[in-house]
């Protein structure tokens, strides 16, 4: 069974408190489920990893592909924009990913308008808030496909 990646970045376990003006009343939980249950139709497996550390991050792309993991979905959070070392991270490994936001973070503050790690993933999704996710997902599924197939050299 291919295996996906979801990174959840710095703050983002406090979801469903955390400015919910912005990123609504939805938990990281609510989100993680909602991934589960689309998984579970696409035939994929999921494995979550939520963290307020850097070089956490960092470690677990580092592993991503010796783990097996065929994509990544990750939320970078506000290490969007100052986080050189994940996007290294993510330039580094064999494995698609996928950049999401709940915000729109190109009509928030100008500092937010700049991602150091979309350039090195295949693509970035915002602003669609849970939706961002599920579409992030939606995309890794069919990367990873193609993932699977170039490692068995199919």
């Amino acid at each position: 069974m291919r295996k996906i990646l979801i990174i959840h970045g710095p703050n983002l376990n406090l979801l469903g408190n955390r400015e919910t003006s912005i990123y609504g009343t939805v938990s990281l939980d609510d989100i993680n489920a909602k991934l589960e249950a689309l998984a579970r139709l696409s035939g994929v497996e999921l494995a979550f990893f939520q963290s307020n550390h850097e070089g956490d991050i960092v470690d677990i792309i580092g592993r991503s592909a010796k783990d097996g993991f065929s994509a990544i979905v990750i939320n970078p959070a506000a290490y969007t924009h100052t986080s050189i070392a994940i996007r290294d991270a993510v330039s580094a490994v064999n494995v698609p990913v996928v950049e999401v936001h709940l915000s729109n973070i190109y009509k928030r503050e100008e500092f937010r308008h700049q991602s150091l790690v979309a350039p090195a993933c295949i693509g970035q999704i915002s602003g669609f808030g849970v939706q961002s996710y599920l579409l992030g997902l939606t995309a890794a599924i069919d990367l990873s496909a193609e993932t699977d197939r170039a490692r068995s050299g199919k």
